[in-house]
């Protein structure tokens, strides 16, 4: 029955809207540093099995085929793409961005991540009143280690693997103050999105690996640079163009399901 057919489009419309959803969030975040894009997955639903196939039938042999009918579509699952996103160049001392895998590790309240940690490719630092190392945004979350900068510091470095150096007022030779490290996870796919650019780490990501930069599998640190968002504006609006048309004819499906089933009704009159 054309019933089957309103079901199996409806949900298709769902699913959908979901990654319309998906695709919106993405071209809004063009801008955003450090931000990574997601996709929607799409899986099969169920399906109803009218004939299986290899029965015997009329003529005493094997049907080569079955018979089944499919129940929709929906959304499995967005997955993260951690594509080094482009460097772009600001010259400013404090802003770093990780030059291959890693995140930089800052601290959050107990109510967004339960060790109080939260992980992000956004290195757009500044200091607080304290002279400590915080993210530039809302939250001021404060890049973990304790790195404070002495307020009469003239100038900042920071190495390649992520050594802190400042230089004060009457020094002839900068000091070392601190050491960044950044972590890395075994599955950066199965993060937790809490928003700000940062994540936190769930079961599916597996704990934090932390390390210095430059070592083994880590990135280095750069500095005068942020990492851009790797949102692709092309890709994004032919996806969001292929969503359109498959709404549209979702759309005329469940119409044509809607006239079957009206003549169904009028055969009685």
């Amino acid at each position: 029955m054309a019933t089957v057919a309103l079901y199996s489009s409806a949900t298709g419309l769902n699913a959908l809207s979901t990654k319309l959803d998906v695709i919106a969030n993405n071209l809004a975040n063009v801008n955003t540093e450090g931000f990574k894009s997601s996709r929607a997955n799409f899986q099969d639903l169920f399906y109803q099995e009218k004939r299986m196939p290899g029965v015997e039938n009329a003529s005493g042999s094997e049907s080569p085929t079955g018979l089944y009918v499919g129940l929709g579509v929906k959304v499995s699952g967005t997955q993260l793409d951690f594509r080094l996103g482009a460097p772009v160049q600001t010259d400013k001392e404090l802003d770093m961005m990780i030059d291959g895998e890693g995140f930089f590790r800052v601290e959050v309240a107990p109510s967004v991540s339960g060790d109080g940690f939260a992980y992000t490719r956004a290195g757009n630092f500044t200091v607080n009143e304290d002279g400590e190392l915080v993210l530039a945004n809302d939250l001021g979350s404060r890049l973990e280690g304790g790195i404070t900068i002495p307020d009469d510091a003239t100038k900042v470095e920071i190495s390649t693997d992520g050594r802190v150096f400042v230089q004060q007022a009457g020094d002839n030779e900068p000091v070392e103050v601190g050491q960044i490290e950044i972590a890395t996870f075994i599955n950066p796919e199965g993060l937790k999105q809490v928003g700000s650019s940062m994540f936190i780490e769930s079961g599916s990501s597996g704990p934090a690996i932390a390390g210095q930069p430059g070592e083994e599998h880590f990135g280095q640190i750069r500095t005068g640079f942020l990492e851009g968002s790797n949102v692709d504006p092309t890709m994004e609006l032919v996806e969001l163009i292929r969503t359109q048309r498959a709404f549209e004819m979702n759309s005329q499906v469940i119409q044509a399901a809607d006239e079957t089933l009206r003549a169904i009704g009028q055969l009685r009159q």
